[in-house]
């Protein structure tokens, strides 16, 4: 079993990939975020350091999925991220040669990982994202631009309109599956309906 958690900055996917694993029984796969050393810079001067960030992150997802097809996982595993997530960033940050290139390194790794049995996109509006990213209090995130969070969740929406893959899409703004929250049981239950149906 492999499920994945998707969705724009803020908006809850480590929340909800720890729950999972927690009540599937499965690992969870949370992505390197704070360890990319040129994702603060990046906030900076995106321009400048855009690549070297994407670059980043698209080698890192690599390298933690491609465990997958390694060693089997006995109860499977929950991700906070779709590989794909590293394509729908840097479709809004890089341009040019840096894009060319950046495309062909995704198009050459993206078919040697597995797809995801579920993914469970999540979404809120951007007051709720600010909010959630205000809460959490990574100092490189305080300055986010909200039209950047606009721009990054229809680009998110462009892209699960024609996602070939099972795909279960959840308001993350009208549920509260936190510690203690809830709609925890019945989130879970909502995935575990979906698994089973492969829908």
């Amino acid at each position: 079993m492999y499920v994945a958690i998707e969705g724009p900055i803020g908006v809850g996917k480590t929340t909800l990939a720890r729950l999972l694993a927690e009540a599937l029984g499965a690992e969870p796969l949370l992505e390197v975020v704070e360890e990319n050393p040129f994702l603060p810079l990046f906030y900076q001067d995106p321009k400048r350091y855009a690549f070297k960030a994407q670059a980043f992150f698209l080698l890192s997802r690599y390298r933690q999925l491609s465990r997958l097809k390694e060693r089997p996982l006995f109860g499977g595993v929950v991700a906070d991220y779709l590989f794909d997530k590293d394509a729908i960033f840097a479709s809004l940050t890089l341009e040019g040669p840096e894009w060319d290139l950046y495309l062909e390194l995704y198009r050459e790794l993206s078919p040697r990982l597995p797809a995801p049995d579920l993914t469970v996109y999540l979404r809120a509006p951007v007051p709720v994202l600010l909010e959630r990213i205000k809460k959490r209090g990574r100092p490189f995130e305080r300055a986010i631009d909200p039209a950047y969070l606009e721009a990054l969740s229809q680009a998110y929406e462009r892209h699960f309109a024609r996602y070939p893959h099972p795909l279960l899409v959840l308001e993350a703004d009208q549920l509260d599956y936190a510690p203690g929250g809830p709609d925890r049981k019945r989130v879970v239950e909502l995935v575990k309906a979906h698994l089973s149906l492969g829908v």
